[in-house]
């Protein structure tokens, strides 16, 4: 090639190309940092609620949020909307660190379009729900949106089916938590329903499949807002909801500190966290705290926090079914999942709600490899006829199901009563109970004492002289025979009988001995809970 039809290297851009370049990256990212504009964020700030952006630089570690599809926009053209369009549409995704431990976020901006969701909006979602099932880390929603974006009509309805399927593909793979910070409603809410953890703000957040006026309509109920879909209502009564918050900052609070307790995927454990708590340490007030007379209420969190590090239980669902206990906490700062009767609830007794409380609970720590401690004191299922129509039996049946199936390391304590059907369901030796122990309080048998003598010598006491005396008689020898935990543990259905105030360091050295178990189901496509 002649000299003249050579090819010099490229020109370099002048200074000028190059500070215009920038000056114009510049324009965008304070364009995008604005989302709606002025008015709408001071809107949102009146209606008590942050912004899409401001939460997640609450969520995340200071300076170490990466924003993903930034100046993407809507590609709608009618209705006029190729005029209407904003820098990364109604929705701020990316990833960060919580802790210094990777996670991936999005978060609807209500001052853009209501945070409607439109097909853009649901592919950059996608987009870091699939980045985060690639690299093992979990996934946040920070939920505020008006819905379906309708002009962008069955485009937007296959957005939510396409986060849907994300979401159950997800599911054991990875944490998925949800927090409703304004609307969620119709087919949005499936997405919610579906993730592992669900957190609601009060007074400014609602979940409802249909609202309010459509009910009237169809139905002719009235109903507000608030008492149809707001949080105190599906924490109260529907269980929806698994935590509250008065306000968006501490909501976000709550998420950084369950994410603590929680391993990024399924095939790590959860972060260990150093304590001065001694693990070996005795626990004197155990001996008197736990009542000897089986009628007698108690708060079993108060046992709960007597043996974990620092006293400290993160109850999950605390005001649904409060008559079964579930959180997290650590022994020996290592992490774990509780399950617990409460007597101070209906005695503690195992019904409905309560049953699928906690077998869900159940189920996610054995996806994500957190050891279960259960504490156990229960008369048995609750009776009656709404139970039973109810389905009392499917629904318990799903606990059982959980703590059989589940292959963490399973330590189970027997503080009091253990009678019936809920003996076996509690996470009791015979479905794969690892290490059992029972205190010296502990009553296991068919039923209570009461009313086995009822039905074994009805015909003695009807014959007694004083029968109220020949029964007292017939309980106390019934309560020394067959109740106690020592024929229980000469069966060996139980471990050990220990003392109280050494619990602490027999779970602690229990975890300790199962933190490498191995265990497996027989091979399957999945199994078939009593859904």
């Amino acid at each position: 090639m002649s000299a003249s039809g050579s090819r010099g290297p490229a020109s370099s851009p002048s200074p000028n190309q190059a500070q215009r370049s920038t000056r114009r990256l510049d324009e965008l990212n304070a364009q995008s940092a604005f989302g709606g504009g002025e008015e709408r964020i001071k809107k949102q700030h009146e209606g008590g609620k942050l912004t899409a952006r401001e939460r997640i630089d609450l969520l995340v570690d200071p300076g170490s949020f990466v924003e993903m599809g930034r100046f993407v926009t809507h590609r709608c053209t009618d209705f006029d909307m190729d005029q209407q369009k904003v820098l990364g549409d109604a929705v701020v995704t990316g990833w960060g660190l919580v802790d210094g431990r990777k996670v991936f976020v999005f978060a609807q901006d209500f001052t853009v379009f209501g945070g409607s969701l439109s097909a853009v909006c649901a592919e950059k979602i996608c987009k870091v729900m699939d980045l985060a099932m690639k690299v093992g880390a979990p996934v946040i929603g920070l939920n505020d949106s008006g819905g379906a974006r309708i002009q962008e009509g069955v485009e937007s309805l296959a957005g939510y089916a396409d986060i849907f399927l994300r979401n159950t593909l997800a599911s054991g793979v990875i944490p998925q938590i949800s927090a409703i910070m304004g609307p969620c409603a119709g087919g949005a809410v499936y997405s919610p329903a579906i993730t592992d953890f669900i957190l609601m703000v009060e007074g400014t957040s609602y979940m409802f499949i249909t609202g309010p006026d459509v009910i009237k309509a169809v139905t002719h109920e009235e109903v507000s807002k608030e008492d149809l879909g707001g949080a105190h209502t599906h924490a109260t009564k529907s269980g929806v909801a698994h935590l509250t918050a008065p306000d968006d900052q501490t909501c976000i609070a709550q998420i950084r500190e369950l994410l603590s307790f929680l391993p990024a995927n399924n095939h790590e454990d959860a972060p260990f966290k150093p304590t001065s708590d001694p693990p070996l340490r005795e626990v004197p007030e155990l001996d008197t705290m736990i009542p000897v007379e089986s009628n007698k209420p108690y708060d079993v969190t108060d046992v709960i926090r007597a043996v974990v590090d620092d006293g400290h239980l993160f109850e999950i669902a605390e005001q649904f079914a409060p008559n079964i206990v579930v959180g997290f906490a650590r022994i020996g700062g290592r992490a774990v999942g509780v399950v617990a009767n409460q007597p101070n609830v209906l005695a503690g007794v195992l019904d409905i709600d309560s049953s699928q409380k906690a077998a869900r609970f159940v189920r996610f720590c054995d996806c994500f490899n957190l050891p279960l401690v259960t504490f156990v004191d229960v008369p048995g299922f609750l009776p009656g006829t709404e139970q039973e129509y109810g389905g009392v039996i499917r629904h318990g049946a799903k606990l059982l199901f959980a703590f059989a199936e589940a292959t963490v390391p399973k330590v189970t304590v027997i503080l009091r009563k253990a009678y019936g059907g809920a003996y076996d369901v509690m996470s009791s030796k015979h479905i794969r109970g690892d290490v059992n122990l029972a205190l010296p309080t502990a009553e296991l048998a068919v039923m209570g004492p009461d009313g086995a003598v009822n039905i074994v010598y009805r015909h003695e006491i009807a014959k007694a002289k004083d029968p109220a005396a020949a029964r007292a008689a017939f309980i106390a020898d019934y309560r020394e025979k067959f109740t106690n935990p020592y024929k229980a543990a000469e069966l060996g259905f139980v471990d050990e009988v220990i003392y109280p105030r050494t619990l602490r360091m027999r779970l602690h050295r229990a975890l300790e001995m199962l933190k490498d178990k191995r265990d497996t189901n027989p091979p399957k496509k999945h199994s078939n809970i009593p859904l």
